[in-house]
């Protein structure tokens, strides 16, 4: 099987509605063409700088129009996120995603504090990825220049779909700053959220939007919706197992080179569901050693459970750097 960047909305919900042990079987073929099938990513996200954004995403605790248990903080010293990527390194963590409540980066000094804290977990011999909002080319270079692995940006839901969670921003605005970032050599990561009370066909729609995208992203993460109370989403019902399953084999099989992470929302699975995520094509984890993702409103396992977990399932850690050909400076190797 090829790479196509030209799925039309009709193939990829066929590929959705295909019964499903047929789909994770197909799934999980394609899988083992692109990947080891015994390797998972483990990723840590630290909020290097939590609540108080200023933008209205329906289901986001960070926002600050919504009144949740999340407070406005200040931007982390650069030590205490050195010693908390030390401390994720150690337990076989390959990737730490740096993420800050801003809708976009600004030039001034805490930029030029991000890029310090880029430089020095990069140098530790660790994948680094950041989300921190909008990004002009020229912020974009200078995150690479820093050694930054990925940037993360997600589309969300579809085109159709998203002005119904965001007003603050447009889904002209999210895939220019992906275009931005394709300026340079860092990689994207850019997926979705399921439970927003989006239909198949906003789903279907994000994931053709990810799919005609040329190169695709290198890292598609599927959340599953926290429900936050405060947040105009809190209501939402969960998202039954088989929908999340389904969403991720169709990823897989649409963009079968990249890395398809199960991320927020993951510490709603059981075991055997999150193997039924893995069996699908699911290759990456968020992991943690305090219980939470971003914030302390969207748990995530820690690090001994997952050990456990992949110990069970035969899996092993995925050494940092081993995709791409991309090396920690950021050269493209032979």
């Amino acid at each position: 099987m090829g790479i196509r960047y030209n799925w039309q909305k009709d193939e990829i919900l066929a590929i959705y509605n295909t019964p499903f042990l047929e789909l994770v079987y197909q799934a999980a073929t394609v899988h083992r063409q692109f990947h080891n099938p015994k390797q998972i990513q483990v990723c840590k996200l630290i909020s290097i700088k939590t609540g108080g954004c200023p933008e209205d995403c329906g289901y986001c605790a960070q926002s600050s129009r919504y009144k949740t248990e999340v407070k406005p903080e200040a931007l982390l010293e650069k030590e205490t996120v050195l010693n908390i990527a030390k401390k994720a390194k150690e337990t076989g963590v390959s990737r730490v995603c740096m993420g800050a409540a801003w809708r976009e980066v600004r030039d001034n000094s805490q930029f030029e504090q991000v890029l310090e804290m880029v430089k020095d977990v990069t140098s530790m011999g660790l994948e680094v990825c950041c989300t921190l909002g909008m990004l002009t080319a020229n912020q974009a270079q200078s995150l690479e220049d820093a050694g930054l692995y990925a940037y993360n940006h997600n589309l969300d839901t579809s085109e159709e779909y998203y002005s119904t969670v965001i007003t603050t921003r447009t889904y002209g605005d999210r895939l220019n700053t992906i275009e931005n970032v394709r300026t340079t050599n860092v990689t994207v990561c850019s997926g979705g959220i399921l439970g927003l009370g989006e239909s198949i066909e906003d789903r279907v729609g994000m994931l053709y939007t990810l799919s005609n995208l040329q190169p695709h992203p290198e890292s598609v993460p599927i959340n599953i919706l926290s429900q936050v109370e405060g947040t105009p989403l809190a209501n939402q019902p969960a998202v039954p197992i088989w929908e999340v399953v389904r969403m991720i084999a169709t990823a897989r099989i649409i963009m079968p080179t990249s890395d398809v992470r199960l991320s927020a929302g993951r510490a709603k699975l059981s075991q055997v569901e999150q193997a039924l995520c893995f069996m699908a094509g699911a290759n990456s984890i968020f992991s943690s050693d305090d219980n939470k993702m971003l914030t302390v409103t969207t748990p995530c396992p820690d690090y001994d459970a997952d050990r456990q977990m992949l110990n069970l399932l035969g899996l092993e850690m995925r050494p940092p750097f081993e995709k791409q050909g991309k090396t920690p400076a950021g050269q493209v190797t032979e």
